[in-house]
């Protein structure tokens, strides 16, 4: 009798082993798979719930943000007034000249051109007290005009040309007039200014004043040799040519 209930015994429990792996697993198993399933259900939702064809949002380009705008600024007009174009232009024997226009032209901003002879003077020439020196020879024919080396170029775009020089026998070496004979100065605004031991500027640009009639001639002004920066650009400023 025990041999045949060991027997019996051990196959009720053969029999419920196969029960069990016929069977299904866990609860758990299941609600794994059904989160699986939901998790890639609500991705599709919200692809669908951000695509911009059916938002009605535009997409943004490369760079953009969407409160960017172009930038009209360049093509705006300025309202800032221009200035007007300078020039200093001037003759020095003997870099007196040139010191006073070296001032103008850097506190103005303006250009500065210097006026070169095509044979340049030498001590000699320069002999006020010989009648036959060259100096002396020009300034006793008005008619004498002494060559220059090079021009100014595109004289046009200048409002404004200052015209320095020496004094020679009270009035503008004849060189100077060589140069204002060479331009149409037709507009534009010209200023004499000079420069001379003890001389005053007197009528020295009368008859630069005469060869360029078609300008607006203002008041020049004598400067001594050691005439500073600011009583330079004082005269100037009193012009008001801006």
């Amino acid at each position: 009798m025990k041999r045949i209930a060991k027997v019996l015994l051990a196959v009720v429990m053969v029999l419920s082993l196969a029960a069990c792996a016929s069977g299904k697993g866990p609860a758990g198993d299941d609600s794994n798979s059904n989160s699986i399933q939901n998790a890639a259900d609500n991705s599709q939702t919200e692809d669908k719930a951000t695509t911009p064809s059916e938002t009605g949002e535009e997409s943004e380009q490369p760079g953009e943000t969407p409160d960017s705008k172009p930038d009209d600024s360049a093509s705006e007009p300025s309202d800032e007034p221009e200035g007007s174009k300078i020039l200093v232009a001037y003759f020095s024997a003997t870099n007196i000249t040139e010191g006073v226009a070296q001032k103008l032209a850097d506190g103005l901003g303006a250009d500065l051109y210097e006026i070169m002879p095509e044979h340049p003077y030498t001590d000699e020439d320069l002999d006020y007290g010989n009648s036959e020196s060259r100096s002396s020879v020009e300034m006793n024919d008005t008619s004498v005009r002494p060559a220059i080396s090079g021009s100014v170029e595109n004289m046009e775009q200048y409002d404004v040309v200052f015209i320095g020089y020496p004094i020679w026998w009270g009035e503008a070496p004849r060189i100077m007039s060589t140069f204002i004979e060479s331009y149409d100065f037709t507009g534009k605004t010209l200023v004499a200014f000079c420069t001379s031991a003890s001389s005053g500027f007197g009528s020295s640009d009368s008859a630069l004043r005469s060869a360029a009639d078609g300008a607006t001639w203002l008041d020049g002004r004598r400067f001594s040799a050691g005439a500073s920066a600011e009583d330079v650009l004082a005269w100037a400023n009193e012009l008001e040519i801006n």
